[in-house]
C-alpha cells in the first residue's frame, strides 16, 4: 500500500476544516487495579524472562492512540467513577501503566510535532498552535517567540524512519502539522492518509467521526495483518467542540456526578473513544496479531478545565501546572512485560520515537538529534533511564478558554522536572516556582524561596539546557502593553 493516500466521502468536509492531594496508595487504590499488581517505586518487574526472540521476518506491529485533550484522572484505572472505560481499562490491566507521563507542551500542535520527531520544541520551532500572540496585546508584556505551524520536511518522522524496516504506516485523524504540500502526512512519510483537521465531531452524513475514524483503523489492520506496520490513531475527540451521540449523553445524565465529573456530553466522547479502543484491540485479536502488536495509549496535552476536572493536578490544558502536562499513558507489549505493572518513573513524548525504534530494531536515522530516551528499561523493568532531567520550552502566549480559568493567562515560561523535584520560570518577571511534585502533586506550596540552593541547582540546569538546544526566550519589551 506504499504510496496510497486514502480518502473518504464522509470525511470531506474533515479535510477542509479549520481545524486534594492523593497519595500513591490511594491513586493505585482509585485505578482499581489494586496495589499489588504494581512495583513502586520505579519500574520492578518480576524475575520471569520477558522477552522472546523476534523472528526476522516477524517483525512488531505499532499501533499509537493518540487522544486529544484527555485529562490524566478522564479513565476508569486512572480513579474516575463517573467516566467509564472498560476496554481501555483492560489495556491497562495487560500493560504498564506510567503515572508520572508527561506531554511535551500544554497544548496540541508542539505535542505532536515533539512525537513526530522525536525532540524538543526549540529544535523544530512548533511552540504553540497558530499564532503565539494569544490574547489581548495590552495584556502581553513580552514580544513572543515567532512559531512555525509545519514540521520542517528535513526532520525525519517516525514513519519516514520505519519504512527503511519495510513497514507500511497509516495516519488517521488528526495531523496538525500542515496541510499543504510538502508538509501534509502522506509528504512526511504516510502511505495511507484519512482526515487532518475537522470543524465538528460528526460528518455531513450525522456519522460520529470517531466511529468513522476507527472503520478506517480496523480496515487498515486488516488490510495490513501481514505487516509490520505502524498505525497513528490520532483522534479529534475529546477536544471541543464537546460533541456526542445522544444516547449515550443520556446514560450519563442519569448518573451522579463523581470528583469533580459531571459533563455527560464529554462523559460520552470519552465513551465512543473506549469503544474504538476495544475495536481496535478486537481487530488486532481477530486478525491473530495482537501478540506481535505494541500499543500506546497517550494524549497531547492535559484536560480542558472547562469539561473535566484533573484535581487533585494544578491547573489544566494551556498550563506548565501539572493539569496542563501530565497525561494518562498505557503501553502494551504482550508477552514482553509483565501486565499490571505500574512505573512512577517521569517519561515524557519525545521518548516514543526512540522506544519505537528500538522495539523495530531500527537504527536512529544519521544526523537527527533525538532528545528523548528509550522507555523500554522500565518496560522490562530491568533498568532505569540514564536522563538527569525531562524540559518544557514555552515562549508563547494562551489566553483563557474559559471563566474556571480567569484572571490566569499562560505567558512565556520554560519547566525542568528533576527527579521529584519541578521549577517553572516565567519569563515577563523571572519568577521561579519550585515543587517536589511527589509530595505536593497540588502544587500547592512553592519551595523556590525556602529552598534557594535546590532553586539555583535546578534554574541552572534549565538554562544550560536551553543553550544546548538553541531555546530563544523572549525579552523585547510589547510597546502595547499597559502596565509595569
Amino acid at each position: 500500500m506504499t504510496g496510497e493516500v486514502v480518502r473518504d466521502h464522509r470525511l470531506a468536509q474533515i479535510e477542509t476544516g479549520a481545524d486534594l492531594a492523593l497519595s500513591r496508595r490511594d491513586l493505585l487504590r482509585g485505578m482499581g487495579l489494586g496495589a499489588a499488581a504494581f512495583a513502586l517505586p520505579g519500574c520492578v518487574a518480576s524475575d520471569r524472562e520477558l522477552f522472546a526472540s523476534d523472528s526476522p521476518d516477524n517483525k512488531t506491529n505499532f499501533v499509537f492512540i493518540y487522544i486529544d485533550d484527555m485529562g490524566w484522572k478522564d479513565l476508569g484505572f486512572m480513579g474516575s467513577r463517573y467516566y467509564e472505560t472498560p476496554h481501555i481499562d483492560r489495556l491497562a490491566r495487560d500493560g504498564v501503566v506510567f503515572t508520572n507521563a508527561y506531554a511535551n507542551a500544554p497544548n496540541c500542535a508542539p505535542s505532536r510535532a515533539c512525537l513526530m520527531s522525536g525532540q524538543y520544541t526549540p529544535r523544530h520551532g512548533v511552540y504553540t498552535v497558530g499564532t503565539p500572540e494569544r490574547g489581548k496585546a495590552r495584556l502581553r508584556k513580552l514580544i513572543p517567540t515567532p512559531n512555525k505551524t509545519t514540521l520542517d520536511t528535513d526532520i525525519v518522522t517516525i514513519p519516514e524512519a520505519l519504512r527503511s524496516a519495510g513497514y507500511t504506516s497509516a495516519c488517521i485523524g488528526k495531523w496538525h502539522l500542515g496541510t499543504e504540500a510538502p508538509y501534509r502526512p502522506e509528504d512526511q512519510g504516510f502511505d495511507v492518509v484519512v482526515g487532518r483537521a475537522r470543524r465538528s465531531h460528526f460528518t455531513d452524513d450525522r456519522e460520529y467521526l470517531t466511529d468513522v475514524l476507527t472503520d478506517e483503523a480496523v480496515k487498515f489492520i486488516g488490510a495490513n495483518r501481514a505487516g509490520p506496520f505502524f498505525l497513528y490513531l490520532s483522534h479529534f475527540a475529546v477536544h471541543t467542540p464537546i460533541q456526542a451521540k445522544p444516547e449515550i449523553i443520556e446514560k450519563y445524565k442519569a448518573k451522579a456526578p463523581a470528583d469533580g465529573h459531571n459533563n455527560p456530553a464529554y462523559a460520552a466522547m470519552i465513551e465512543s473513544v473506549d469503544q474504538s479502543v476495544g475495536r481496535v484491540l478486537g481487530k488486532l485479536d481477530e486478525s491473530g496479531i495482537a501478540e506481535n502488536t505494541v500499543v500506546f495509549f497517550f494524549s497531547d496535552n492535559g484536560g480542558y478545565a472547562n469539561a473535566t476536572s484533573v484535581e487533585p493536578l494544578r491547573g489544566s490544558k494551556g498550563m506548565l501546572y501539572e493539569g496542563g502536562i501530565r497525561v494518562p499513558l498505557i503501553v502494551c507489549w504482550p508477552g514482553k512485560v509483565t501486565a499490571g505493572r505500574s512505573c512512577d518513573v517521569p517519561v515524557i513524548g519525545v521518548d516514543f520515537y526512540p522506544t519505537i525504534l528500538e522495539m523495530a530494531g531500527v537504527a536512529k536515522p544519521a544526523g537527527q538529534t533525538l532528545d528523548g530516551e528509550s522507555i523500554v528499561p522500565l518496560l522490562m523493568g530491568k533498568g532505569r533511564l540514564s536522563r538527569k532531567a525531562i524540559y518544557w520550552h514555552f515562549p508563547a502566549y494562551l489566553e483563557p478558554y474559559n471563566e474556571r480559568q480567569r484572571p490566569w493567562r499562560a505567558t512565556p515560561a520554560s519547566a525542568i522536572r528533576q527527579g521529584d523535584w519541578k521549577l517553572i520560570e516565567f519569563f515577563e518577571d523571572g519568577r521561579l516556582e519550585l515543587y517536589n511534585v511527589a509530595d505536593d502533586i497540588s502544587e500547592t506550596d512553592n519551595l523556590a524561596a525556602k529552598m534557594p540552593d535546590k532553586t539555583g541547582e535546578l534554574h541552572g540546569a534549565l538554562i544550560n539546557w536551553r543553550k544546548s538546544v538553541g531555546a530563544p526566550v523572549p525579552t523585547e519589551r510589547n510597546p502595547k502593553f499597559v502596565g509595569k
